[in-house]
């Protein structure tokens, strides 16, 4: 049972908070949001929110789509393609 005095965890943070959790600078952060390729967010009134587990689970995906973090995704773990010989 928690404590009174004990502040209870949140699921959400502002962006200056999700940015210092990712550790990016505010900026990027906004700017990402501005061309829709960062980490999912909402409004919640005024202020911009990320839910911490979307925060996590964008981090994961960015790991798999890294060949370096993947390797399944290195291509030089995949057979060479054959040329195909062009008609004269």
């Amino acid at each position: 049972m928690p404590q009174a005095d004990q502040a209870p965890e949140t699921a959400f943070l502002n962006l200056p908070k999700a940015a210092e959790y990712l550790g990016i600078s505010p900026n990027t952060l906004y700017v990402w949001r501005h061309r829709r390729q960062g980490p999912p967010s909402f409004r919640m009134g005024r202020r911009v929110m990320y839910r911490i587990t979307a925060l996590d689970a964008w981090v994961q995906a960015q790991e798999q789509a890294d060949s370096r973090s993947n390797p399944a995704l290195n291509p030089l773990a995949q057979n060479p393609q054959r040329r195909t010989k062009l008609p004269r």
